[in-house]
């Protein structure tokens, strides 16, 4: 979503102090406030790549009310927990792609594998399904930007922060695809080839 359209959205508006007001307004609209704060377990795995987001999300709560203790679950018990709906708040690493048509899908689809939370929005399953048979780029990117608002007034899987990440590889690695931003759909190596 353009960054334009994206502000518009509630707390996503680039004045953090302004989007942290709001929620503590939230927050005591619901009966909470700095003499009564609210308790959670964020959950996620026990590695490196899960925790560090977590700890920050923890401090972030804190500042509209929110005390969260942190939930290191080991990754052998960790998706089987989630399946089973076995907690309050989880912190999930989420993939994306060049193009968003699998992820909507199986993320936010109403009944999907990966829809681990249970949200289902009839409205969104539509638009999901007209945007992955829109041959306009316009009109598609419309749409998904449509989906994009949806999800983020339902609170759907709010995402909290994005991730660059890279790949480097020696020159000499010939006929391997290298993903932009995503370590998925590239690691298939019946093309690749050293030329040394």
């Amino acid at each position: 979503m353009p960054a334009d359209l994206l502000k518009t959205l509630t707390g996503y508006d680039p004045d953090m102090q302004n989007n942290r007001a709001e929620a503590r307004q939230i927050m005591q609209k619901l009966g909470y406030g700095p003499d009564h704060r609210l308790s959670i377990k964020v959950s996620t795995r026990d590695l490196p790549v899960y925790r560090d987001p977590a700890v920050i999300l923890i401090d972030q709560l804190k500042e509209i009310y929110v005390d969260g203790e942190l939930d290191m679950i080991d990754t052998s018990r960790y998706f089987p927990k989630i399946m089973r709906k076995e907690f309050t708040v989880g912190l999930n690493l989420q993939t994306s792609g060049p193009d968003p048509d699998p992820i909507l899908d199986l993320f936010y689809g109403c009944g999907s594998s990966l829809n681990w939370d249970g949200y289902c929005n009839p409205q969104v399953d539509n638009l999901i399904e007209q945007q992955s048979m829109e041959a306009d780029e316009a009109r598609r990117k419309q749409l998904v930007w449509e989906i994009e608002r949806m999800l983020a007034e339902d609170v759907a899987r709010p995402i909290i922060f994005y991730e660059r990440a890279a790949t480097c590889w020696q020159p000499y690695v010939k006929g391997h695809t290298m993903m932009v931003n995503s370590v998925f759909n590239g690691w298939r190596m019946e093309d690749v080839w050293l030329d040394k």
